[in-house]
C-alpha cells in the first residue's frame, strides 16, 4: 500500500478547493456565526498534548459556550469523569478545535483557536445553575470560524427519526468487559441514571 506523505502530493490528488470554502472563514464572531453557535447545546472539543490527541463532547441545556467578546468564547467544564484529559492538554498545548452541532441541521460550525483554563470566580459565577458552578472555564481565543460541509451528517443520517441504539452495549457491559467482571454490569447501568441526575452540574 502506498501512502500520500507530502502536502504537495495531497494537493495534487485533491485539486484546488472551491472558492466558497475559503471565503466563508471569519476571524471572529459575526452576526450569523453568532446566531448559529448560540443555538448549539453540544460541541466537540479537540485538543492535543504530548501523549496524543483528545476529543471530548461538551453539552449544556442552553448555549454550550458564552461569548465574552467577538474574539473570545468561554466553555464551562461541567462535571464529568475527572480524567481532565482535555484540560491537561490545554495547559501544555493551547491549540483547540470546537465543532458545534445543532439538532436537525446537517451543517457543523468549527472554531479553531488557542485556549487557557481558568478558575476565576467571577467567570465561573456566570454559569451558575442553582448554586452549582463549573470547576473551571476554558477561554478560547478565536483564530478562525467556518462552516463544515453537510455531506458527512447527511451520509450518516445523523438526525434520522429512528432510534438505532437498542442493540448497542451498555456502559456497564463495557466496563465489565474491561475489568473481567470486577466492575460494571447490570448494577452499574441501573445506578447510572439516578447518579447522573444528582451530579449533572
Amino acid at each position: 500500500m502506498e501512502f500520500l506523505t507530502t502536502v504537495e502530493a495531497l494537493e495534487a490528488h485533491y485539486g484546488t478547493p472551491g472558492a466558497p470554502s475559503l471565503r466563508k472563514v471569519a476571524r471572529q464572531m459575526t452576526p450569523l456565526y453568532r446566531k448559529w453557535i448560540m443555538a448549539s447545546r453540544l460541541c466537540m472539543l479537540a485538543t492535543v498534548g504530548p501523549e496524543g490527541t483528545d476529543d471530548s463532547p461538551r453539552g449544556d441545556d442552553g448555549p454550550v459556550v458564552l461569548e465574552l467578546d467577538p474574539g473570545r468564547l468561554a466553555l464551562p467544564d461541567w462535571r464529568g469523569n475527572n480524567r481532565i484529559d482535555s484540560l491537561r492538554n490545554i495547559v501544555r498545548d493551547p491549540r483547540v478545535s470546537l465543532m458545534f452541532l445543532v439538532p436537525g441541521s446537517n451543517n457543523v460550525v468549527r472554531v479553531n483557536g488557542e485556549a487557557r483554563v481558568t478558575a476565576d470566580a467571577d467567570l465561573r459565577a456566570k454559569f451558575d445553575k442553582s448554586g452549582k458552578q463549573p470547576r473551571t472555564v476554558i477561554v478560547i481565543e478565536i483564530n478562525e470560524i467556518y462552516s463544515q460541509c453537510a455531506r458527512a451528517l447527511m451520509r450518516a443520517r445523523t438526525w434520522a427519526a429512528e432510534d438505532e441504539s437498542a442493540d448497542l452495549p451498555t456502559m456497564g457491559e463495557i466496563l465489565a468487559e474491561q475489568t473481567a467482571g470486577v466492575e460494571g454490569g447490570k448494577a452499574y447501568d441501573e445506578a447510572w441514571a439516578p447518579r447522573a441526575a444528582k451530579t449533572m452540574w
